[in-house]
Protein backbone atom coordinates (compact mmCIF):
# COMPACT_ATOMS: atom_id res chain seq x y z
CA UNK A 1 0.00 0.00 0.00
CA UNK A 2 1.17 3.90 -0.78
CA UNK A 3 0.93 6.05 1.56
CA UNK A 4 -0.23 9.67 0.26
CA UNK A 5 2.08 12.53 0.60
CA UNK A 6 1.06 15.69 2.00
CA UNK A 7 3.67 17.70 -0.06
CA UNK A 8 2.31 20.98 -1.30
CA UNK A 9 0.11 20.95 1.30
CA UNK A 10 1.81 23.60 3.65
CA UNK A 11 2.35 25.88 0.61
CA UNK A 12 -1.72 25.43 -0.88
CA UNK A 13 -2.39 26.63 2.74
CA UNK A 14 0.02 29.67 3.20
CA UNK A 15 -1.04 30.62 -0.51
CA UNK A 16 -4.78 30.62 0.73
CA UNK A 17 -4.02 32.22 4.21
CA UNK A 18 -1.21 34.73 3.56
CA UNK A 19 -4.31 37.46 1.62
CA UNK A 20 -6.19 36.97 4.95
CA UNK A 21 -3.39 37.86 6.93
CA UNK A 22 -2.51 40.81 4.87
CA UNK A 23 -5.80 41.85 4.90
CA UNK A 24 -5.65 41.59 8.85
CA UNK A 25 -2.62 43.26 8.99
CA UNK A 26 -3.86 46.47 6.68
CA UNK A 27 -6.73 46.34 8.59
CA UNK A 28 -5.17 46.81 12.15
CA UNK A 29 -3.19 49.54 11.12
CA UNK A 30 -5.67 51.36 9.41
CA UNK A 31 -7.42 51.32 12.87
CA UNK A 32 -4.12 52.23 14.55
CA UNK A 33 -3.81 55.16 12.02
CA UNK A 34 -8.35 56.35 13.34
CA UNK A 35 -6.74 55.81 17.08
CA UNK A 36 -3.56 58.64 16.34
CA UNK A 37 -5.84 61.03 14.52
CA UNK A 38 -8.27 60.89 17.32
CA UNK A 39 -5.78 61.26 20.05
CA UNK A 40 -4.43 64.27 17.97
CA UNK A 41 -7.65 65.67 17.66
CA UNK A 42 -7.90 65.45 21.60
CA UNK A 43 -4.73 67.31 22.02
CA UNK A 44 -5.58 69.93 19.55
CA UNK A 45 -8.49 70.90 20.86
CA UNK A 46 -6.45 70.69 24.19
CA UNK A 47 -4.08 73.40 23.43
CA UNK A 48 -6.24 75.32 21.55
CA UNK A 49 -8.84 75.63 24.69
CA UNK A 50 -5.40 76.19 27.03
CA UNK A 51 -4.40 78.81 24.36
CA UNK A 52 -7.41 81.06 24.27
CA UNK A 53 -7.92 80.56 28.08
CA UNK A 54 -4.95 82.29 28.74
CA UNK A 55 -5.68 85.57 26.83
CA UNK A 56 -4.45 84.80 23.73
CA UNK A 57 -6.35 85.84 20.78
CA UNK A 58 -8.51 83.14 19.25
CA UNK A 59 -6.22 82.86 15.91
CA UNK A 60 -3.65 82.45 17.39
CA UNK A 61 -5.43 80.07 19.67
CA UNK A 62 -6.75 78.33 16.39
CA UNK A 63 -2.94 78.42 15.07
CA UNK A 64 -1.54 76.60 18.11
CA UNK A 65 -4.78 73.57 17.42
CA UNK A 66 -3.54 73.27 13.93
CA UNK A 67 0.02 73.04 14.95
CA UNK A 68 -0.97 69.75 16.61
CA UNK A 69 -3.66 68.82 14.80
CA UNK A 70 -3.63 66.21 11.65
CA UNK A 71 -3.29 67.84 8.29
CA UNK A 72 -6.43 68.97 6.87
CA UNK A 73 -8.29 68.95 10.27
CA UNK A 74 -10.50 72.18 11.42
CA UNK A 75 -9.97 73.34 14.72
CA UNK A 76 -12.38 76.24 16.20
CA UNK A 77 -13.06 77.92 19.13
CA UNK A 78 -15.79 79.90 21.18
CA UNK A 79 -16.48 81.89 23.88
CA UNK A 80 -19.68 81.38 26.11
CA UNK A 81 -20.79 81.55 29.74
CA UNK A 82 -17.08 82.57 31.04
CA UNK A 83 -15.80 79.72 29.26
CA UNK A 84 -13.50 78.75 26.16
CA UNK A 85 -14.74 75.94 24.16
CA UNK A 86 -11.92 74.06 21.88
CA UNK A 87 -13.54 71.81 18.57
CA UNK A 88 -11.09 69.91 16.60
CA UNK A 89 -11.98 67.52 13.58
CA UNK A 90 -10.62 65.68 11.22
CA UNK A 91 -11.35 62.85 8.35
CA UNK A 92 -9.23 59.80 8.08
CA UNK A 93 -9.42 58.11 4.70
CA UNK A 94 -10.04 54.82 4.26
CA UNK A 95 -7.32 52.56 3.51
CA UNK A 96 -7.59 52.39 0.03
CA UNK A 97 -6.74 49.39 -2.63
CA UNK A 98 -8.62 46.80 -2.07
CA UNK A 99 -10.46 47.83 0.64
CA UNK A 100 -11.94 50.99 -1.24
CA UNK A 101 -15.15 49.80 0.08
CA UNK A 102 -14.55 51.10 3.44
CA UNK A 103 -15.85 54.78 4.26
CA UNK A 104 -12.95 57.19 5.84
CA UNK A 105 -13.95 58.02 9.36
CA UNK A 106 -14.51 61.49 10.94
CA UNK A 107 -12.81 62.53 14.47
CA UNK A 108 -14.05 64.78 16.71
CA UNK A 109 -12.58 66.23 19.98
CA UNK A 110 -14.10 69.05 22.38
CA UNK A 111 -12.53 70.55 24.98
CA UNK A 112 -13.38 73.21 27.79
CA UNK A 113 -11.28 75.60 29.79
CA UNK A 114 -12.14 78.27 31.89
CA UNK A 115 -12.15 81.78 30.49
CA UNK A 116 -9.11 83.22 32.49
CA UNK A 117 -9.51 86.63 30.70
CA UNK A 118 -13.21 87.08 31.44
CA UNK A 119 -14.66 88.68 34.27
CA UNK A 120 -16.25 87.57 37.08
Amino acid sequence: MRRRTERGAVTAELALGLPLLVAVTIGLVWLLAVGAAQVRAVDAARETARTAARGDSDAEAVAAGQRVATAGSRVSVSRRDGRVVAVASGRVAGPGGLFGFLPGVEVRAEAVALDEGAGP
